[in-house]
């Protein structure tokens, strides 16, 4: 910043809008998704967090346990709580890193992606009523400025 550059001055949330806050829209969106899902998957004994893991394993199995912890936005203790359940119930295995004894790789079992395949309708309908009126050009502009907007604050390389 120049020397003699006047300061800018910093809007207020107040003078910006909830409604026009980015951040602010994108917690509720999600919070209403997975308020949507909670209900399905509690019928079918899971948790959120339980579903985000088998979720992004389905797509990226194998994976060392702090990658998934950035995939899956899961806290590492909750995470581990989390793998201990999955683990538990058969839908997940956890197996020692060949060239580093202390990672882990964590696997999705057979039933835990049979079980994954069940959840999923519920999540990509939740998908399809968030997008409904939601033409392709705009799905994919949003797409890309949302993958900006991650490049922008990521602390992760994926």
């Amino acid at each position: 910043m120049e020397q003699n550059a006047p300061r800018q001055r910093i809007s207020t949330l107040g003078q910006i809008g909830l409604q026009q806050f980015a951040p602010y829209l994108m917690n509720r969106i999600m919070g209403r998704y997975n308020a949507t899902l909670r209900v399905d998957f509690r019928k079918q004994g899971l948790t959120i967090p339980q579903v985000r893991t088998l979720a992004v394993l389905s797509v990226t199995d194998g994976v060392t346990v702090n990658d998934l912890s950035v995939y899956t936005v899961i806290e590492q203790s909750t995470l581990s709580r989390t793998l201990d359940a999955l683990e538990g119930q058969g839908l997940v295995r956890r197996e020692q890193g060949v060239s580093d004894s202390r990672i882990r790789h964590v696997f999705l079992t057979d039933d835990g992606r049979a079980l994954f395949t069940r959840a999923w309708p519920a999540m990509h309908d939740a998908f399809e009523a968030m997008f409904e009126d939601v033409d392709d050009a705009e799905y994919a502009a949003l797409i890309a400025i949302l993958q900006k907007m991650l490049k922008n604050i990521r602390k992760h390389d994926i």
